[in-house]
């Protein structure tokens, strides 16, 4: 596949025209697998001249958002922090198994470091969290969530319309008497 189609392929197009000089690998398009209209699909044929092929794949990039700076830099001193954690406890092994002098105080170190890189992971948990309550998340809501917040303020706007009639109706109540029983 030459550069112009695999361009053409992960900007979204469904099939891909080949040359004669370009490989189908034997892969037909059937009706099913494109979005492509009949009438399209007629017009490629014909202009081509013969069938026409998808790709075998499509490079659809998923946009990611970048993580915010303090959890990123959270994420990278944790990956460290496990990362020497990992040493500590093969350098520890292998100095149990040569019976090695060292082999205590690195079991003692490793076990400091396991602590540490749980603090750690959880120091990233805690940063994402708070970044995410500080700088709002957009939250949608679902659409039953939605409808019975509807439901709870039609509620209360009657609720408040009676409140406001009978209060009116009170202070009417004694308009047009002379005196009162």
């Amino acid at each position: 596949m030459g550069t112009a189609e695999q361009r053409e392929a992960s900007r979204g197009s469904a099939a891909v025209r080949r040359g004669p000089d370009v490989p189908d690998r034997g892969i037909p398009v059937s009706d099913r697998d494109t979005a492509v209209s009949d009438g399209e699909r007629a017009g490629r044929a014909a202009s081509d001249g013969g069938a026409y092929y998808r790709p075998l794949w499509v490079e659809d990039p998923a946009p990611r958002r970048r993580m915010p700076d303090p959890v990123r830099t959270a994420a990278v001193r944790a990956v460290l922090v496990v990362s020497v954690t990992l040493i500590q406890a093969m350098v520890a092994f292998l100095c149990t198994l040569a019976g090695s002098w060292l082999a205590f105080p690195m079991v003692i170190s490793s076990v400091v470091s396991v602590v540490l890189a749980t603090w750690a992971a959880l120091d990233v948990w805690v940063t994402r969290q708070v970044w995410n309550q500080r700088h709002g998340v957009v939250s949608t809501p679902s659409s039953t969530a939605r409808a019975l917040r509807r439901e709870r303020r039609a509620a209360r706007r009657q609720a408040r319309a009676a409140e406001r009639s009978r209060a009116r109706i009170r202070r009417r109540a004694g308009a047009g008497q002379l005196s009162h029983p």
